[in-house]
C-alpha cells in the first residue's frame, strides 16, 4: 500500500464566540499557517477536501464560501463532506492511495456559537421516531452516562476526574479554550454536570497529507498513516448497548490499532462518559497517554474537533513526543459514528 503521511497541522485559538469573523476570515490564518509549514502553495496541492455543516452556518452550500480562503482559481480538484473534517481526511487519504495525487489539503471549521447547538444536533437523529421529540445532545449523553453508572463501569467522581485530568493537560495547549482547574458545576442533565460537558466553541483546523518521498521532503518526521477505518452503529438508540462501542472497536481493529501497543491516544470524547466507553472499546490501558492536548473537553468546535484529534496526534509524532498514536473521531449521538486512525513516526 502506498505510504501516506500527515506532514503539517494547524488550528485556531478556539473561542466561545467569534462574532466579528466570518467562516472564511476564521479559516484563512489556519490555511496560511499549514502551507507555510511545508513551503507549499495552493497551486502545489493535488487535492483539497473540507468538512463542515450547513446546519451550523444556517445556509445551504455554505462550504463554497470557504473556498474563497483556499483560492479556487485557477481551478482546483476539490471535494467536501457534510461531516467532521476527520472524514474529509479519510477521503483525501483514499485519493492519495489511488495515486491520483501526491499532496492533499484537508480543512474543517465550525462556528457553533450563533445557534443553540444542543438543538441543532437533534437534526442528526432518526427523523421519524426520535427527532420529533427534540431530545438534545446533552440529554442523550446523560442517558449514556447513566447506563454506564448503572452497569458499574463508572461513577460521578470518576467522571469528574476525567474532566480534571483533561483540562489540566490543556494547560500546555495554547489553542485550548478551557484549561486548568474547572469546577464540576451544577447538573445540566443528571448525572452530567457542567464540567462533564464540552464548551461551545468556534474554531478551524487544517492538515496536509503527502505520499512517500514527497512527505519526507516536506517534513523532518512525518506521521505515517498505518491504517484508518470508520464504522457506524445502528441509527436507533433503542437497539444499541450504550455502554459499549462495537463500531469503534471494529474500526480500530481494521486500522491495525491492536497489532502493537500505542503510546498516545487522542480521543474525540465530548463528554466524560464517552471517554469511559472508548477506553474500553479501544483497549487503552493506564500506560497510554490519553488526550494530552485536553481533548474535546478543552475545546469542541463542531465539525473540526475530530480532525483536531488526528492533527494533535500527528503533531506529537512530528516533534518526537510519540512514536505510535491512535486518533479517534466521532459524529452523531452517543458515539454513533466512529473513525480510528493509527499514526507512526519513522523508526
Amino acid at each position: 500500500m502506498r505510504e501516506i503521511a500527515i506532514v503539517a497541522f494547524a488550528q485556531t485559538d478556539h473561542r466561545r464566540r467569534s462574532d466579528e469573523l466570518s467562516e472564511v476570515e476564521m479559516l484563512m490564518p489556519v490555511l496560511h499557517d499549514v502551507l507555510r509549514q511545508t513551503g507549499l502553495k495552493t497551486s502545489d496541492i493535488g487535492f483539497t477536501c473540507s468538512g463542515s455543516s450547513d446546519y451550523l452556518a444556517g445556509r445551504a452550500f455554505s462550504f463554497t464560501m470557504a473556498l474563497d480562503g483556499v483560492g479556487a482559481w485557477p481551478p482546483i480538484s476539490e471535494s467536501h463532506v457534510e461531516m467532521d473534517g476527520a472524514w474529509a481526511l479519510y477521503e483525501a487519504w483514499v485519493k492519495l492511495l489511488t495515486g491520483e495525487a501526491d499532496t492533499a489539503l484537508v480543512y474543517a471549521y465550525g462556528k457553533t456559537s450563533p445557534g443553540e447547538i444542543r438543538d441543532v444536533l437533534t437534526r442528526q437523529l432518526d427523523p421519524y421516531y426520535v427527532a420529533p421529540l427534540w431530545p438534545d445532545s446533552v440529554s442523550l449523553a446523560a442517558l449514556q452516562a447513566q447506563a454506564l453508572i448503572d452497569a458499574g463501569d463508572t461513577d460521578e467522581p470518576a467522571l469528574a476526574a476525567v474532566a480534571a485530568r483533561s483540562r489540566a493537560a490543556a494547560e500546555a495547549n495554547p489553542h485550548a479554550q478551557l484549561s486548568g482547574p474547572v469546577p464540576a458545576g451544577d447538573y445540566l442533565v443528571q448525572p452530567l454536570r457542567t464540567g462533564d460537558c464540552p464548551p461551545v466553541s468556534d474554531g478551524a483546523a487544517a492538515v496536509i497529507l503527502a505520499a512517500g518521498d514527497t512527505a519526507r521532503g516536506l517534513c523532518e518526521r512525518p506521521a505515517w498513516i498505518r491504517g484508518m477505518d470508520h464504522r457506524i452503529e445502528a441509527h436507533s438508540l433503542g437497539v444499541r448497548d450504550l455502554t459499549d462501542s462495537p463500531s469503534a472497536r471494529q474500526a480500530a481493529e481494521r486500522a491495525g490499532a491492536f497489532e502493537r501497543p500505542v503510546d498516545t491516544a487522542e480521543l474525540h470524547a465530548p463528554f466524560t462518559s464517552q471517554e469511559v466507553v472508548l477506553r474500553k472499546a479501544l483497549r487503552l490501558g493506564d500506560d497510554v497517554n490519553v488526550n494530552p492536548s485536553g481533548g474535546a473537553l478543552a475545546a469542541n468546535p463542531v465539525m473540526a474537533a475530530g480532525l483536531i484529534r488526528i492533527g494533535e496526534a500527528a503533531a506529537r509524532i512530528h516533534r518526537g513526543a510519540s512514536d505510535r498514536a491512535l486518533a479517534h473521531a466521532t459524529s452523531g449521538p452517543c458515539l454513533q459514528q466512529n473513525l480510528v486512525a493509527v499514526l507512526e513516526g519513522e523508526s
